[in-house]
């Protein structure tokens, strides 16, 4: 089970009721974290949330509302007590800004690790439990879409342990992943697991336009997370002015990639009553989602 939970679902600036982007996904006690805007710690705080288990963070783009928070939550996972690295992973000019904001935030008791991704090709990081696809969107600076997946351990098969003639005793190790070297024999675990079942995946795209390559990569997810910065289809020309999203531009993309269910997300500060356009969504994907700042879903593996 992977819990997901949106943490603020504001873009631009903050608004009565409403923080800055930000998106959180734990999995087996761990945590990853998506941008960090302001009002990041307090909705953490308000859902008891451990952020000692925080990770990895990654940052779509080093617009201020997507970063301004991180400075005060690395200070308070250091007063958490961990003592942990914690991986950051962003695009090209992610060094410079993680050292300009780490000023104000100069001695922690753990070691950050950088990861800052150049180029225009998508990237693959696996980081614990975590599968992290990393994919270049169109935006007026360098910006990331990314997908995170869980993958599904597979079932022992009994049936094949036996036919593959492996000793009792190690069935339990090699259905953990071990290899063993038993006698003069070598066991896998591919002499004991059936076949390869189906994980869970979640993209989050914040800020784009729509392309195809995105289109693509989000594909097939069971949830995706999607900027709908406007709700109106007549502000059109303001959204390919700054490079973002309709609403229905990101149910478009969220129909032809046949994915689970589309929330939406980071609202412009002009929109204070974004349910009032949610029709324009689901009127394409009828799976639309309103997101709002504390929105938690857990989702579940597929029989």
């Amino acid at each position: 089970m992977l819990d997901l939970c949106l943490l603020g679902c504001g873009g631009s600036m903050p608004v009565p009721d409403r923080y800055l982007t930000s998106m959180i996904a734990s999995y087996n006690g761990k945590k990853l974290l998506i941008d960090c805007g302001e009002g990041t710690q307090v909705s953490l705080k308000i859902l008891g949330c451990k952020i000692k288990n925080i990770d990895v963070i990654l940052f779509t783009h080093f617009h201020a509302d997507h970063i301004a928070g991180l400075p005060g939550l690395l200070l308070t996972i250091a007063n958490s007590g961990r003592n942990m690295p914690i991986t950051i992973i962003g695009p090209i000019g992610l060094r410079k800004v993680i050292e300009g904001l780490m000023v104000i935030a100069p001695v922690l008791p753990y070691s950050i690790n950088l990861l800052e991704l150049c180029g225009k090709e998508s990237y693959f990081e696996k980081i614990g439990d975590f599968n992290i696809d990393v994919l270049p969107v169109d935006h007026g600076m360098p910006c990331f879409a990314y997908s995170i997946g869980v993958d599904r351990n597979r079932k022992f098969d009994r049936d094949k342990a036996l036919k593959n003639q492996v000793p009792l005793i190690l069935w339990n190790r090699l259905q953990k992943g071990e290899k063993i070297e038993y006698g003069e024999k070598i066991y896998t675990p591919e002499m004991v697991l059936g076949d390869k079942r189906s994980g869970l995946k979640v993209s989050y795209c914040t800020d784009s336009r729509p392309t195809h390559e995105l289109a693509q990569f989000v594909e097939k997810s069971d949830v995706f997370i999607c900027e709908g910065m406007y709700g109106e289809d007549e502000n059109i020309s303001k959204a390919i002015q700054y490079k973002h999203m309709l609403f229905s531009e990101a149910a478009a993309l969220a129909k032809r990639a046949e994915v689970g269910e589309l929330w939406l997300t980071h609202f412009s500060p002009s929109m204070p009553k974004p349910e009032l356009y949610l029709q324009n969504a689901q009127s394409i994907f009828e799976k639309t989602v309103l997101g709002k700042d504390r929105y938690v879903k857990s989702i579940n593996f597929k029989d």
